[in-house]
């Protein structure tokens, strides 16, 4: 597999991440699952907020960097 063909399987796993972690956080979050949340400390909670936050950032983060690796590739040739 060569260097190209794997950034952009990185890239399109990465959307799919930050897709499907953005859709937990946002139910969690903005919906009535967000005004139960548990307490800080409590298991499923990272500082209070579900684990699927930090999920988020860090899929958007790893779509920013691969997707700048792919779209740059592409326009050195």
């Amino acid at each position: 597999m060569s260097q190209s063909t794997s950034l952009k399987a990185v890239f399109i796993l990465s959307v799919l991440g930050t897709l499907f972690s953005g859709t937990l956080s946002y139910i969690e979050l903005f919906s009535g699952g967000g005004y139960s949340c548990p307490a800080p400390g409590t298991p499923g909670t990272i500082f209070g907020y579900p684990a699927c936050v930090y999920g988020f950032f860090m899929f958007l983060v790893l779509t920013i960097v691969s997707g700048l690796g792919v779209f740059g590739q592409n326009k050195k040739g």
